[in-house]
């Protein structure tokens, strides 16, 4: 993969007419080096956030071996990059199909599930295997989340109860598991999720052998600031203090977006300009899903190649390159109020998720993707970062 300084140095000699993806390993490096330093547990990366080849490499490099994986390809994927990585099929709805590969071919023994279906699916499709480790997810409120995802994935506490006893008899290792939904503003969201455990291990009697705090811990968007992750984790800590059992069980969390955002963005042409709509060459049907219907807003800066910026600020939506009128990605956007044809645009946090909805509708794609020794716009782990200039 090819290097660059900065992405000035990307845009003055390549000048490209195509979306540019941009990835920053020293970002992956130092995120990684976070929650290997504080998480109380082991962390297992969520290959769905940015599945590139690439970046999963970065990942082991830096010391990561267990992955959260929701699908028979990204099984195979990780199996091919690392055939001895630990893998956790955390999917808690599975074809039969895909657990009998799982287990038999791939040697994953770690299943999630959250209903007594697909435990005795994914049972009549190991054989009645005896050595898996069954990890029920439980239901809880995703009300500090920005993607609601309990209504979709977990058990509700009056189902739990039974399905811990029933697992409990049909796995080697039993595991407890929840998810605060994905970009969780508020710390308080985790000590709920092990408060609902707590009840669950003193009404069952039973202790589980893992406790998985799940993902969603977040990243920096202009409108989206969430306190210190560090914080995140202390608050983890107490809870786990106040399970007042005897042997605290083994922990796991599955981040992804907290490990990878910072390390990927965009960098767009504008095609045209309509007052304060932008015309760039990538959209919600390329890399920038998130912007559109969840209405993400990336931090954005325009990239000099030797023009004057303006020092007046302006907020702009933007509109992707197809035909189709969804995409559109509202912000606002603040860039400089003289920015025209031609200009190009960094956008920021998209290591998460930038790639992994890229689509080739109405044949717009890119598969440029380059290498930065710069650092991310915005950012958790440098100090020195600030949002509020980003901020309509």
């Amino acid at each position: 993969m090819r290097k660059f300084k900065d992405v000035n140095d990307l845009v003055n000699e390549l000048k490209p007419d195509y979306p540019v993806y941009c990835v920053r390993p020293e970002s992956i490096k130092k995120s990684i080096k976070f929650f290997k330093d504080n998480f109380p547990g082991s962390v297992l990366y969520a290959v769905k956030t940015n599945p590139s080849e690439f970046i999963i490499k970065q990942i082991i490099s830096n010391g990561i071996k267990n992955f959260d994986v929701a699908s028979l390809n990204e099984i195979k994927l990780i199996r091919k990059i690392k055939d001895d990585a630990n893998l956790y099929f955390m999917h808690t709805v599975k074809s039969k199909e895909s657990i009998t590969s799982a287990y038999f071919d791939f040697g994953v023994k770690n299943f999630a599930l959250d209903n007594k279906d697909e435990l005795q699916k994914i049972l009549e499709a190991t054989n009645q295997a005896k050595d898996l480790n069954l990890y029920v997810r439980i239901a809880i409120s995703n009300e500090h989340a920005e993607i609601d995802l309990s209504r979709k994935f977990g058990a509700l506490p009056s189902e739990a109860l039974g399905l811990v006893r029933l697992c409990k008899q049909h796995s080697k290792k039993l595991g407890i598991s929840f998810h605060v939904g994905s970009q969780c503003m508020h710390k308080i969201s985790y000590s709920k999720g092990i408060k609902e455990i707590n009840n669950i291990i003193r009404k069952t009697k039973i202790v589980p052998d893992v406790i998985n705090i799940g993902g969603g811990f977040p990243s920096i968007y202009p409108d989206l600031n969430p306190e210190p992750l560090i914080n995140y984790i202390n608050e983890i800590k107490k809870s786990l203090e106040n399970l007042k059992i005897e042997k605290l069980p083994k922990i796991i969390c599955e981040p992804g977006r907290a490990i990878v955002a910072e390390s990927g963005s965009t960098i767009v042409k504008v095609i045209l300009r309509k007052k304060q709509n932008l015309y760039i060459n990538d959209g919600t049907y390329g890399s920038l899903f998130d912007a559109g219907v969840p209405n993400f807003v990336f931090p954005s800066r325009m990239i000099t190649n030797g023009r004057f910026l303006s020092k007046k600020l302006t907020s702009f939506s933007f509109f992707g390159p197809t035909c189709d009128s969804l995409d559109f990605m509202k912000g606002p956007f603040l860039l400089p109020n003289n920015i025209k044809e031609g200009d190009y645009i960094e956008l920021g946090q998209l290591g998460a998720y930038g790639l992994t909805f890229r689509t080739s509708f109405n044949g717009f794609y890119s598969d440029k993707i380059f290498e930065l020794q710069d650092k991310p716009i915005l950012s958790l782990y440098e100090n020195s970062n600030k949002v509020n200039y980003l901020v309509a």
